[in-house]
């Protein structure tokens, strides 16, 4: 990341135009345009994985597996591998507005199995052996995969029916036990006994990696980088903890602890995640291969990798399976240097992002620096106290404190309130302390303060600039797309058409020719 870049924020699930959710069709593909009309050279997205109880992008069935929701199915029927009345949306699936998620998945879910089962009645010969080639260069994960959203699927619908549901959901309580353990026998059973059921998840998870794979050489070709996201953890109801349960900390069925964050900027009790935490010691003596499939597996999908939490490999926050909160957790010292080591060592250089946010120690950046990660600015945290102080002045999201130009600095992040809703929420002196600092009038609207800290991003001296959409059209509060520690009204913000014009491309094009920054 040497040369200076500039990129935009924007998850595929905002994008607009498609039925219900944004999806990897042709919007997709405009908003890549649109992109390379502003000069940007950096599309940074959420995490691509299958979302379950909340919606979260950082809580998937998979951290290998593609979202079938981002499935484009007008681009299924132009291949071939659905027909064209049976993907017309139910009325109550609009185009427009905030993504429904219960809706999207009730009608879109059965709707790929059905394409599925066409595909697998009706491809080309050539499609087949593309899907065949798919299925064993993919087959390390996809197997498990579909394995366990087969079982999931069966289960989910005999629990509900017998009203099982509750807090204790995830499969380890409700499975049969042989099935729950990953016992081999049980599951090679399963398999003969529900083929078809598999094969068509694994269809779905083709139809998602050949809507990508066209998407990112397109995006590629127009001189344009992906950066993807993952998270630290995986959700404890997932695939890779049901198929790996040795790697994290289990006592048989039973998950130990979980994790989560200190008491922080977000919440007064911590953040309570709940994802089972890793078993360090058994993914060392295992040379970390899980960890190096999946990061091989994102650079697979994206140019760089974004990786949330990062600080969790040097510490983190432990709290006892059950707790009501996350207050009364400790800190435990992750891997460290040593996994990145033997990750490099196998895939070579890491294209990766550390996520620095939270509580970061000298060690914690230690370890960033030693790995030659950048890290992360965010212009929001720079201004969050009401009287300006000595201690103000030393705030590190400043740009006069960038230490080093290796960081990615961003006017907020997928967390943060729109930066036009976080002025307009501020404290007047908050508003203030960051106008003087701008050297701008003395009472600017939010809609203006959003417009300095853009302009500040991109002259900064940080390496790259990324901006949410949100930021560079200047929305307010209700089209932030997170709130931590809620749930209910979060992932749901999709663009209005026509929101990203050529008035906006000029804007950033201008930032990027002003700030060194353009597309070259």
């Amino acid at each position: 990341m040497a040369n200076r870049k500039s990129g935009v924020l924007l998850h595929i699930t905002s994008l607009p135009g498609t039925p219900g959710i944004g999806t990897l069709g042709t919007e997709a593909y405009r908003f890549a345009d649109w992109l390379k009309s502003a000069g940007q050279s950096l599309w940074q997205m959420l995490p691509l994985g299958p979302t379950g109880y909340g919606d979260s992008p950082y809580a998937s069935f998979s951290t290998f597996a593609g979202n079938p929701l981002l499935i484009d199915m007008d681009d299924l029927v132009k291949r071939g591998w659905a027909e064209k009345d049976a993907v017309v949306p139910p009325e109550y699936i609009k185009n427009d507005g905030d993504v429904d998620f219960g809706s999207v998945v009730w009608w879109k879910i059965p709707l790929l199995y059905k394409c599925a089962s066409y595909f697998l009645a009706h491809g080309t010969k050539d499609d087949l052996v593309k899907y065949e080639a798919f299925k064993n260069d993919q087959s390390n994960w996809l197997n498990n995969f579909a394995d366990y959203t087969s079982i999931k699927k069966y289960y989910d619908a005999k629990a509900q029916s017998e009203k099982l549901f509750g807090v204790e959901t995830m499969w380890c309580n409700y499975w049969p036990q042989k099935l729950a353990e990953h016992d081999p026998s049980a599951v090679s059973q399963w398999d003969a006994e529900h083929t078809q059921d598999i094969e068509e998840i694994k269809v779905v998870q083709f139809f998602f990696n050949e809507q990508w794979t066209a998407l990112k050489k397109y995006v590629n070709n127009l001189g344009i980088q992906i950066i993807g996201d993952i998270p630290i953890f995986v959700a404890g109801d997932s695939a890779d903890v049901w198929a790996n349960r040795r790697f994290f900390q289990f006592d048989g069925l039973k998950q130990k602890t979980c994790a989560g964050v200190p008491p922080d900027y977000f919440s007064a009790t911590g953040q309570l995640w709940g994802n089972p935490l890793y078993d360090w010691d058994a993914m060392k003596k295992d040379n970390y291969s899980w960890w190096v499939d999946r990061i091989k597996n994102m650079l697979r999908l994206v140019d760089i990798v974004r990786i949330d939490h990062f600080r969790g490999f040097e510490a983190f926050w432990q709290i006892p399976y059950g707790a009501p909160n996350a207050v009364k957790g400790a800190w435990i010292k992750g891997p460290g240097k040593a996994l990145f080591d033997e990750i490099k060592n196998r895939l070579g250089t890491l294209p990766i992002i550390a996520e620095d946010l939270g509580v970061i120690t000298p060690e914690v950046e230690e370890l960033r620096d030693s790995c030659g990660f950048p890290g992360m600015k965010i212009l929001q945290f720079a201004f969050n106290e009401q009287k300006w102080s000595p201690e103000s002045a030393q705030n590190k999201d400043l740009p006069s404190n960038y230490k080093s130009n290796n960081i990615i600095v961003y006017t907020g992040t997928h967390d943060n309130d729109t930066t036009t809703g976080f002025f307009a929420a501020a404290d007047k002196n908050l508003v203030k302390n960051a106008a003087d600092y701008f050297n701008v009038k003395e009472t600017p609207e939010p809609a203006e303060m959003t417009d300095v800290l853009i302009k500040a991003a991109f002259a900064s001296t940080a390496d790259t600039c990324v901006i949410p959409v949100q930021d560079i059209c200047a929305l307010g509060s209700e089209t932030r797309m997170n709130m931590p520690s809620t749930t209910g009204k979060n992932w749901k913000w999709r663009m209005t058409p026509n929101l990203l014009d050529s008035t906006k491309a000029a804007y950033l094009k201008t930032l990027g020719d002003r700030y060194n920054r353009n597309l070259q």
